[in-house]
């Protein structure tokens, strides 16, 4: 496969920016198979947003001769007081109901890392040197990527968290990192300090998918309000719920007549499910009879001129994710105990 074919694919939708495209191709044209990683605080039941844009995508990377590594934040999740901030729960998740969430989707082929696995007498020498080599008002604006905010209180450990996210990057070796766009500002971080430290990094962010509540807008500074979250069950969908779970969120899901902006069922559509094929909407003749639509921009135009009707959308946009999701439901009805490590109790912000 040729250079361009490969940058193609690692633009494909989810990818909403890469930093740069121009460093990316030239970590192709110097490795012929570039690792990356994406690191994930184990906290909660995985949603669409955190497995089923991630296992496109990274079927994406793979295609173009990437070697991912799925990185289970074990440490980072103990500093964000994730379960209850209980480190032996976090491992015990992370390496259980969490990898297999991936796993139940049919993830294969990829690196699963514990990080508390990494971390030794040369990764945290390498922590300090981030500290050393960063201000503290510049780690203060990037503890936005736990979710909270510069001036929200927390514990001092979470000066930490960025340094120890950025050392995570280079002691893994990885070419690409690749994070939904509320990561954005570690990864600056460990891009300016990589050509300190002699490294060729790529940045690749991911589009953030709204709740089922709906978005006004989604940007990296409203990620908190906007994004689908485990921690308000309502508004996600996870990937092992039922088929009448998801049919009943969907249904009541926002999803205004000819309202394009902030519609979680036109992003679903676009990311998601019309990324793998046609999307079929069957309806009596008297509504227009059954219709197949091939892309998002067809889907935007047919549906802001209102000749598709939310509920026509609502159900096709279920019946393309009851079948995407079939096989995780599927493996976890035979895995239950691995769900059962998760209880509403755990599922925090």
């Amino acid at each position: 496969m040729d250079i361009e074919s490969k940058i193609d694919l690692v633009k494909r939708k989810p990818t909403e920016e890469i930093v740069t495209e121009a460093d990316l191709r030239a970590i192709f044209e110097n490795y012929s198979a570039p690792k990356h990683y994406i690191g994930f605080e184990i906290s909660g039941k995985v949603h669409l947003g955190t497995g089923l844009c991630t296992l496109l995508k990274l079927r994406d990377f793979q295609k173009a001769g990437i070697k991912p590594t799925v990185f289970l934040a074990d440490y980072h999740s103990y500093i964000n007081e994730k379960l209850g901030g209980d480190l032996d729960k976090i491992r015990k998740v992370a390496n259980g109901y969490f990898k297999h969430a991936f796993v139940s989707l049919g993830l294969e082929d990829v690196d699963y890392v514990l990080a508390s696995d990494l971390y030794d007498g040369d990764y945290w020498r390498q922590v300090l040197k981030i500290t050393k080599d960063t201000t503290i008002k510049r780690m203060l604006r990037c503890i936005t990527i736990m979710g909270r905010s510069e001036t929200e209180g927390t514990s001092s450990s979470a000066i930490l968290y960025p340094a120890m996210q950025a050392a995570d990057i280079f002691m893994l070796d990885v070419q690409i990192a690749h994070a939904g766009m509320d990561q954005r500002k570690v990864h600056m971080l460990a891009r300016e300090l990589s050509h300190t430290y002699k490294k060729q990094i790529t940045a690749v962010h991911g589009h953030l998918l709204p709740g089922l509540q709906g978005a006004q807008r989604m940007n990296p500074d409203q990620v908190l309000e906007a994004k689908m979250s485990k921690s308000k069950p309502s508004s996600a969908i996870f990937i092992h719920d039922t088929v009448d779970e998801i049919k009943s969120k969907i249904k009541k899901a926002y999803c205004p007549e000819k309202v394009l902006e902030g519609n979680p069922m036109i992003e679903y559509a676009e990311y998601l499910t019309l990324r793998e094929r046609p999307m079929k909407i069957e309806r009596p003749e008297k509504f227009g009879g059954d219709l197949e639509i091939t892309s998002a921009e067809e889907l935007k135009e047919i549906y802001s001129a209102g000749k598709l009707h939310p509920m026509d959308l609502k159900g096709a946009v279920a019946k393309e994710l009851i079948e995407m999701l079939a096989p995780s439901r599927e493996y976890f009805e035979k895995n239950k105990h691995y769900l059962e490590q998760i209880q509403p109790a755990d599922i925090t912000r």
